[in-house]
């Protein structure tokens, strides 16, 4: 298992949001899984969730925050100290996603606890709260984020379709096509590792004949 994704240039969050509910001895636990990038997002949620589901007598949250996961909260909410927000960071931590890797970030759980009438115990809230989590993460469609350098690849209107598909043929990340009065540019992202700038010009140059040199704009994270 790695936790390296961030210092690699990758990590992986979930899609957009993910709902889903356990019943553990008569009380139920709504879990919902957000996209967040900032920790007003992630507080949004919780106070969105406090709203939707106001009649609930918990609503605990964690969420993991940034490339490298540098901010992690958790929150039990009225709930025994420990029992619910720190199981819940753990699934979230612990998770393994693509190739092994322990990645998940920019990602906010909140799970709403309607009581049952049967105390679950210390230990019952750790497991049901840590299950929420991971049961909900079981189904939740996840995406990978990677650095990426962006490049600018200038072209005529005539011969940008042609270039941009040569491009994806030869398995470059083709980020769209803006057309404009003079002509069309074509934005491409490259991993961000030392020496791929200079394979992606001495390519763009075998592809066009020499005629096309491509223009670094910023390196950025990105959506894969």
């Amino acid at each position: 298992m790695s936790d390296s994704g961030a210092a690699e240039g990758r990590y992986t969050t979930v899609a957009g949001e993910h709902r889903t509910e356990l019943e553990i001895k008569r009380s139920r636990f709504i879990t919902v899984l957000r996209r967040t990038e900032t920790e007003d997002a992630a507080r949004a949620l919780v106070a969105q969730l406090r709203r939707e589901f106001h009649d609930a007598r918990h609503h605990c949250s964690a969420f993991v925050l940034g490339p490298g996961r540098e901010v992690q909260r958790s929150n039990d909410d009225g709930e025994p100290s420990g029992t619910a927000g720190l199981p819940m960071l753990e699934a979230l931590t612990k998770r393994e996603t693509f190739d092994g890797a322990a990645d998940l970030s920019d990602i906010t759980a909140v799970t709403v606890r309607y009581f049952g009438g049967i105390l679950l115990g210390a230990g019952g809230l750790v497991r049901a709260y840590s299950e929420s989590v991971s049961s909900a993460l079981s189904t939740a469609p996840l995406l990978r984020r990677a650095r990426m350098q962006l490049y600018a690849v200038p072209a005529s209107h005539a011969g940008a379709g042609r270039l941009e598909n040569d491009l994806r043929n030869a398995g470059y990340t083709v980020r769209g096509t803006e057309y404009g009065a003079g002509g069309a540019v074509i934005t491409v992202a490259l991993p961000d590792t030392a020496g791929s700038g200079a394979l992606f010009q001495d390519r763009l140059a075998a592809l066009s004949a020499g005629d096309v040199t491509a223009e670094p704009l910023a390196t950025e994270w990105i959506d894969l």
